[in-house]
């Protein structure tokens, strides 16, 4: 998710789910060639499992980029079949390589000969008229004969010319039963369905019938749903809000002293009390006072104490 699962939100995340695989938002070659790499590669220890989401579709530039991130210590590189922006299809990457899948089983191959670290496919059922269940399976087959075992599937087409990417990804219908069918006619890849998931019964029916699921904005919005599902599908205790705010204190203390900024660190908090009594209280409390000059940790504490007029936090 670019410009969103960014080092601090990851490192929030962890707070909250100890067993899930993080991604990075994704990072295209072109930034890691001629950028900031060392901003797109960093990360803190605590992050990890951590996988990087890449994008691109010249071979020789993704066996670069992969030999970053394997040399940085990300544990998987992903390449990014899924995103249907204007700006990455100019770029000949995301969502439109579907049509290309030769191009996206070159990279494959030659990352995979170039880095141990595993290979894996973010991709959409289809795009555009391009939709037939024979056109994914196509898509899979050749990619997974290039050497990749594991298939993230956002389970919605992606409309390339006339709908923006915030409208991809809630107007193509959700077709779970795609990614259902890939996983029947592919019983050795390991099948991970993404798109509108939002609860643990979500989760529960898609484990009867593919091998994972990835939660992308939900995670963002409503980050608690991470904890909810270390506790009921893991068995770990239930943390409670206002202890995963305390535990990030730290955290943000030691970012602050590195010169970043309190907006930049309180955006991935902003959802810890949706649904909550007082979570929009909170939500405003930071926006507000995260960005005057010297704000420090006390601001999230303030922001956690406007919520006491409320109703109890749990």
């Amino acid at each position: 998710m670019m410009d969103w699962t960014d080092r601090h939100c990851r490192y929030f995340h962890r707070l909250l789910s100890p067993n899930a695989l993080l991604y990075t938002e994704m990072v295209t070659t072109g930034a890691l060639l001629h950028g900031d790499k060392e901003r797109f590669l960093g990360f803190n220890h605590a992050e990890q499992p951590l996988a990087l989401q890449l994008g691109g579709s010249d071979p020789f530039d993704m066996v670069r980029c992969a030999g970053f991130a394997e040399k940085a210590g990300f544990k998987e590189v992903n390449i990014n079949v899924g995103c249907p922006s204007d700006r990455v299809q100019q770029g000949a990457i995301g969502a439109c390589l579907m049509a290309s899948p030769s191009v996206v089983a070159a990279c494959v191959t030659a990352m995979r000969d170039a880095v141990t670290i595993p290979i894996t496919v973010k991709t959409r059922i289809g795009i555009d008229k391009q939709d037939s269940l024979n056109f994914l399976l196509d898509f899979i087959g050749a990619v997974a004969e290039a050497g990749c075992d594991t298939f993230i599937i956002h389970a919605r087409k992606a409309i390339l010319k006339g709908l923006s990417p915030k409208e991809n990804r809630s107007i193509p219908p959700l077709n779970y039963e795609r990614a259902y069918e890939v996983k029947r006619r592919f019983p050795n890849l390991t099948i991970v369905v993404n798109g509108g998931i939002k609860t643990v019964v979500d989760i529960q029916q898609h484990w009867q019938n593919v091998d994972g699921v990835m939660i992308g904005r939900e995670a963002y919005h409503n980050p608690y749903f991470l904890a909810d599902i270390e506790h009921l599908l893991f068995e770990r205790p239930l943390i409670e809000r206002q202890n995963v705010l305390h535990n990030y204190l730290p955290y943000v203390e030691e970012q602050l002293v590195e010169g970043v900024s309190l907006v930049n660190l309180v955006r991935p908090i902003f959802g810890l009390f949706a649904s909550q009594a007082g979570g929009k209280h909170w939500r405003r409390y930071l926006s507000e006072e995260a960005r005057k000059h010297g704000a420090g940790p006390e601001v999230l504490l303030a922001a956690y104490e406007a919520m006491s007029p409320f109703t109890a936090i749990n």
